[in-house]
């Protein structure tokens, strides 16, 4: 099936897990959007803005676009895994990749994200966590799932039953 999802939430939800066990089951391309962001050198917050400004993540697609439509086209589903805080990034892979879409967006309480952070390898820290959690909560989009009492098996069962069989 040709389609792609979108993944987003804040810090410490549990985006990353979902979206890679997701890819293996429907065989679709994982992106990662924050690698895409590091490895272009466009990860960089803006301290009068407080986060990675929208146009960095922009410039993130548009690098990526032309592969991920070519998969697409291909019959390949795409799932892109970010947090998606700007709603124009949102919008701009919508508008530039001509396919069905489903956007998730996956919450928990703030407490939840921190101690799921607390967890990974690599923590992020109360103060990242909060951040971008405060940013992610703006405005929700697509439909929304709460993940808080959920384990990842749960939620990827309530993420199938939106998805084309």
């Amino acid at each position: 099936m040709n389609y792609f999802i979108i993944i987003r939430g804040p810090l410490g939800v549990g985006k990353s897990s979902i979206a890679k066990r997701l890819s293996k089951i429907l065989e679709a391309e994982y992106v990662p959007i924050d690698l895409v962001l590091e490895k272009l050198g466009l990860d960089k917050v803006e301290k009068d803005v407080g986060c990675i400004p929208a146009a960095n993540f922009i410039m993130a697609d548009d690098h990526i676009l032309p592969t991920l439509e070519k998969k697409l086209r291909e019959g390949k589903a795409v799932i892109f895994d970010a947090c998606f805080y700007h709603k124009e990034h949102i919008e701009h892979l919508i508008q530039h990749l001509p396919y069905p879409h489903y956007v998730f967006s996956l919450k928990a309480p703030l407490e939840v994200c921190i101690k799921r952070d607390y967890k990974r390898n690599k923590t992020h820290g109360n103060d990242a966590a909060a951040a971008v959690y405060q940013l992610v909560s703006r405005f929700d989009y697509g439909i929304v799932i709460d993940v808080s009492s959920k384990n990842i098996n749960q939620t990827i069962k309530e993420i199938l039953s939106y998805l084309p069989s």
